[in-house]
């Protein structure tokens, strides 16, 4: 993998998403960082690894575009969705032993925000478009998000993985949740050609 084209994709993940976050402070109850973006090679597994599993269970709001082999995710633990909800919403949700309705479709808004804004910055540096589809939720252990995210997906092709790290506080609560561009190898060269 190039440093130099993995420092493109970085940045330009970290630049869009330090602008929706700014955007996302201006309307919520939160405080929303970046803490570092990185990029690596490696398959949509070795992508989901990175998320820590210390809960065995992870949420996942993800979706991939019509047309383009391009996936976006945010990957946080269910534990965290109570300081979530109350960064983006300003209140909190009941505390339960399963995530809500309500509590999936409020990850499902917050998903469908920040994706679009990594997905767009990456659709631009490319000059191409492409249509996401409705996000989607997911939770579940490695092996249950491996299958439901794999679905119709070649789980090996090689990827490049661009990772983010956010800090989501609120009060004296944070939560860090992971988000995700999974780019194929031969799409993210694209995005500069004198490699």
């Amino acid at each position: 993998m190039s440093d130099r084209n993995s420092g493109i994709l970085a940045g330009m993940t970290k630049t869009s998403l330090e602008k929706c976050l700014s955007r996302l402070a201006k309307v919520s109850a939160g405080t929303w960082e970046v803490l570092g973006v990185t990029a690596s090679s490696g398959s949509l597994e070795d992508a989901v690894k990175q998320h820590n599993f210390e809960n065995p269970v992870a949420s996942v709001v993800y979706f991939n575009l019509t047309g383009l082999p391009l996936t976006a995710m945010l990957i946080l633990d269910p534990a965290d969705i109570d300081c979530i909800s109350k960064c983006f919403m300003g209140y909190s949700f009941p505390g339960g032993p399963a995530t809500t309705q309500a509590e999936e479709v409020m990850l499902l808004e917050l998903g469908n925000i920040i994706l679009n804004s990594i997905v767009n910055s990456t659709l631009n540096a490319l000059k191409k478009s492409g249509m996401p589809s409705v996000p989607a939720y997911l939770e579940g252990d490695l092996p249950r998000l491996l299958e439901g995210l794999g679905a119709g997906a070649e789980l090996k092709q090689n990827l490049r993985v661009i990772t983010a790290k956010l800090a989501i506080r609120c009060d004296s609560r944070e939560a860090v949740a992971e988000v995700l561009a999974l780019i194929p190898e031969e799409l993210a060269l694209g995005i500069d050609p004198a490699q």
